[in-house]
């Protein structure tokens, strides 16, 4: 797995009990993904289909960076299935791990249309 990019946790991120909110860390990964597939795929038109199951590890707190690992899985014919870790820059310790996560390419109309990518775009 290879680390892309990485955020500064800051006062507006934290939720009440002062760790990183899971639902804009969840947005950070989508998003983070999206790039990573639209990379892959060759795409600018490209949706999220699913998000398998989310595993909370442990919390990010004010201060931390956290850093954002994609791996490709499988592509498909319209669609590509890419894993995310997120882990703790300075400590390494996993912070959020998907198994799990379908992009599709899709025209104007949102219907799946074939990428034309390989398995080693990069």
């Amino acid at each position: 797995m290879k680390y892309y990019s990485r955020r500064l946790i800051k006062h507006e991120h934290l939720n009440p009990a002062g760790s990183l909110f899971g639902g804009q860390l969840l947005s950070w990964i989508d998003e983070e993904a999206a790039i990573f597939a639209g990379c892959q795929m060759k795409s600018r038109n490209h949706v999220t289909k699913l998000i398998s199951e989310i595993n909370f590890m442990t919390a990010a707190k004010l201060g931390d960076v956290i850093e954002f690992g994609l791996e490709l899985i499988s592509m498909g014919h319209t669609s590509i299935t890419v894993r995310c870790e997120v882990r703790n820059k300075q400590t390494l310790a996993p912070i959020v791990s998907i198994d799990k996560m379908v992009f599709v390419n899709v025209n104007e109309a949102g219907l799946p249309v074939p990428h034309g990518a390989t398995a080693d775009a990069a």
